[in-house]
């Protein structure tokens, strides 16, 4: 009998694209890939280990999946990511229903894991976690899609005080233009006509490979390949954005005008608590030139609220300072104390109530301002990337460049038939807090 294996991705996009190339692998062996868990004789959950909401969400996964052998056909629970790699004994000892397990450096080698695994072994294969991307792996969805991530490096070098990327993904590394290319080709010989861009640093790129910063280059040649139509960046990391790269934004029309570019904090003491690069007098400076040299920009950021010593006048400054500024989107994370993280040894802790009240306090100031920004869109007539068809409503839904899959808002299409992966001129009729709707333009 054919073993049916599911992949389960947890955490950000970085851990989809991993999850995609061990799915190419799978199928590659002759494997089939499924959706329903209660198929699955080989159920792979691939971990987020960054803060500790996402930990439990993985390992109330693990435990979820594990029922299955009780009371489906599952054989083999593999587990493997950011929880493995850095929390190897912890889920050897504490959970025995784990079959095997594969950290971030090693997933290449799943299909030995999975026979290992079958076998009544124990595959533990957690090492160096640096994995090469210079050779282009395959890749597989189980769904049809327009859009994917590729990874431009891996790993940061960055000492953010709060972050445990570097203990679980190592240190930065860019890939080479000639394997980024080869894989944004294949991808769109596939049908992808969205690429995005991303790295936990994506403006640093090239620069350990490279004669300095190559991520404007990277843009334009990536914007060449035939088939891809938008190409977009994630995780700019502000103290490397350079003129040529505003420039590329700008006048590329293939390059999204969207930045993701996370701040984590308005207050210079506490980014320098963090251990983030410039204060806030940068932060607006640059913001003001992005918004200036890309008319009708998208601006996103994430900020971190409740770090370690952050008053009560420290967050009105924040709220003051996203007044202000009014991002069009935004991510608010509440700190995370992660062990072996120099902010964990920090005083002054604050309480998590007080974190999620702040975190709240935020995401309904954004709610409005979201709301407002978006209201500036009615009337304009944009691309939209039509991802999918509701039919109680007779209505399409998509994307414009303004919005990255899954994180940001989506458009609400009337006014004839058209086919998912169609990329349509659309006029923007009403505005909510996150979304848009409109009529199609014939």
């Amino acid at each position: 009998m054919t073993e049916k294996v599911k992949v389960v991705t947890l955490g950000c996009e970085k851990n989809l694209v991993d999850s995609e190339i061990m799915s190419g692998l799978i199928h590659g062996r002759g494997y089939e890939l499924v959706e329903d868990k209660e198929d699955a004789t080989i159920i792979i959950v691939n971990t987020c280990g960054f803060i500790d909401a996402a930990k439990e969400e993985s390992v109330n996964t693990i435990l979820d999946m594990a029922d299955l052998k009780q009371t489906a056909n599952l054989k083999a629970l593999i587990v493997s990511g950011c929880l493995t790699q850095r929390y190897k004994e912890d889920l050897l000892k504490e959970m025995p229903e784990i079959d095997g397990i594969v950290g971030t450096g090693d997933f290449h080698n799943i299909n030995e894991i999975i026979d290992q695994a079958l076998a009544g072994k124990m595959p533990i294969y957690v090492g160096n976690p640096i994995f090469n991307y210079e050779q282009v792996m395959p890749r597989r969805s189980s769904v049809q899609r327009y859009s994917a991530y590729v990874k431009i490096a891996e790993g940061c070098d960055n000492a953010c005080t709060f972050c445990s990327i570097p203990i679980m993904r190592g240190a930065f590394r860019s890939r080479s233009l000639e394997s980024i290319l080869s894989e944004v080709t294949d991808l769109a010989s596939q049908g992808i006509k969205e690429i995005s861009l991303i790295a936990q640093d994506s403006t640093n790129y090239g620069t350990d490979l490279y004669d300095g910063f190559k991520l404007p280059e990277l843009l334009n040649r990536v914007s060449e390949v035939p088939g891809i139509k938008w190409v977009r960046l994630h995780y700019t990391y502000p103290g490397f954005f350079t003129d040529e790269l505003i420039d590329t934004i700008a006048t590329n029309p293939k390059v999204c005008k969207y930045v993701d570019m996370p701040l984590q904090h308005s207050e210079d003491r506490i980014l320098k608590r963090m251990k983030r690069p410039g204060r806030q007098k940068d932060a607006r400076a640059l913001i003001d030139k992005i918004r200036d040299r890309i008319p009708n920009v998208a601006l996103r950021t994430s900020l971190i609220v409740g770090f370690p010593g952050e008053t009560e006048q420290d967050f009105e400054n924040l709220k003051a300072f996203i007044e202000d500024v009014e991002f069009d989107k935004l991510g608010v994370f509440t700190y995370s104390k992660e062990s072996d993280t120099p902010a964990s040894r920090l005083p002054d802790q604050v309480e998590e109530d007080v974190k999620e009240f702040r975190a709240n306090t935020l995401m309904e100031l954004q709610r409005e301002i979201s709301k407002d920004r978006n209201g500036q869109r009615i009337d304009e007539e944009i691309d939209v990337l039509i991802e999918r068809y509701e039919g109680r409503t007779d209505t399409y839904v998509g994307r414009s460049q303004y919005d990255a899959p899954e994180i940001d808002g989506e458009v609400f299409v009337t006014g004839g038939q058209l086919e998912i992966g169609q990329i349509v001129k659309v006029k923007i009729t009403h505005s909510f807090e996150f979304d848009l709707s409109g009529v199609i333009l014939t």
